[in-house]
């Protein structure tokens, strides 16, 4: 069983549909063209997340296309790893598919993609010889540049907020709950990082802190103080 949450950037909520099975329908999917154990690839993780954007993106991408489409990679937690330090996949807004086709059927499934024009990125074809990447990212990226993740600070919510949360606790920062919404006590998990690693604690999560956090939380594996 999976617990989802799905982040509405147009509302700034975030929606838990919890018990989900492995075969159900991830929530705000098309019929059953993403099933939970699609969405979650390798990830041996309780707890998912992703936004209704991505899932809309998703929705128009199978529509367009008009068949089935393999998911190999989608879902991952920053401490499982397997991903670059800033990967939209821990955001849960990225999907590697096609693995198990042809080219010309991936070269097919890439055009679906970006004929839509409801995706942030679909990666050149050049650059994933064996798969399709495309994902759905919000925000500004902190370090500038067209990817990594937003600058975050008191009273944000979202997917985002999420990896923070996730990389804090496994580091031994204790968010107390991980429920994509920077409050206080996430706030002060940050600034006790910050001191940690000699960065200014000022509670804003931007460059320096999201390089330090995430290279520091990457691929470590589950440790005790995770949270789902």
């Amino acid at each position: 069983m999976a617990k989802i949450l799905v982040y509405d950037p147009y509302a700034n909520k975030i929606y838990t549909y919890p018990n989900l099975s492995e075969s159900d329908p991830m929530p705000y999917s098309y019929g059953t063209t993403l099933r939970v154990r699609e969405f979650r690839g390798s990830s041996s993780s309780p707890t998912l997340w992703t936004t209704t954007a991505a899932m809309e993106a998703w929705n128009l991408t199978r529509r367009k296309y008009g068949k089935g489409i393999y998911v190999g990679y989608a879902f991952k937690r920053i401490w499982e790893g397997g991903h670059s330090a800033t990967s939209q996949h821990y955001a849960g807004v990225a999907f590697d598919v096609g693995q198990n086709t042809t080219a010309a059927v991936r070269k097919q499934i890439w055009q679906a993609a970006k004929d839509t024009g409801a995706w942030g990125y679909v990666e050149p074809l050049s650059m994933t010889p064996t798969w399709v990447h495309f994902d759905r990212r919000l925000g500004t990226p902190a370090c500038g540049g067209s990817s990594g993740y937003p600058t975050l600070r008191s009273g944000a919510t979202g997917v985002y907020v999420l990896i923070m949360q996730d990389a804090l606790n496994a580091l031994g920062y204790s968010t107390r709950t991980l429920d994509g919404k920077f409050g206080p006590n996430t706030l002060s998990a940050l600034k006790a990082f910050q001191c940690s690693v000699g960065l200014s604690a000022d509670g804003v999560c931007g460059c320096n802190t999201w390089k330090k956090l995430t290279s520091a939380a990457l691929g470590i594996g589950r440790t005790a103080t995770v949270l789902n």
